[in-house]
């Protein structure tokens, strides 16, 4: 059964990360740059949360402030279900369904270590069931 830790082995742990400090603004251009749809926030070493373009949709747009005033840490995801890289990619999808969420912070013990996202996991899915597909072909024409 596929873990997060098989994540993090095929993309590797880069992190995108920002203070909390930050304008929102500034978060979005790093965003765009990076092409991604979260980006880490972190205190010096120690994560506090996580900023994503729903934040940005529904507490800045939809209440009509500017993201040049905002700080990320006023409008960031804060209390995110944390995951290790020992769980498995159907209690990842659980908990990602249950909550109604796209990105998970990975921990080791207390220790942040990365964020996977939705995408991730489905590609990690569909990857461990084209092994699959490929170990039950070769076990079909094997028997003939």
């Amino acid at each position: 059964m596929k873990k997060v830790s098989d994540i993090f082995k095929r993309k590797g742990f880069s992190n995108v990360t920002i203070e909390p400090t930050a304008t929102v603004r500034e978060a979005l251009r790093l965003m765009a740059e990076k092409n991604i749809g979260s980006v880490v926030v972190m205190q010096e070493e120690t994560y506090i949360g996580l900023f994503t373009e729903r934040d940005y949709a529904r507490k800045v747009i939809l209440h009509g402030k500017s993201s040049n005033e905002l700080t990320v840490a006023e409008i960031m995801s804060e209390y995110l279900p944390r995951i290790t890289q020992e769980n498995t990619m159907e209690e990842c999808m659980e908990i990602m369904t249950n909550h109604n969420i796209r990105y998970l912070p990975v921990f080791d013990d207390v220790r942040y270590t990365g964020v996977i996202s939705i995408i991730d996991v489905v590609k990690e899915t569909i990857l461990d069931q084209k092994v699959r597909i490929e170990q039950l072909q070769d076990y079909i024409h094997g028997a003939v």
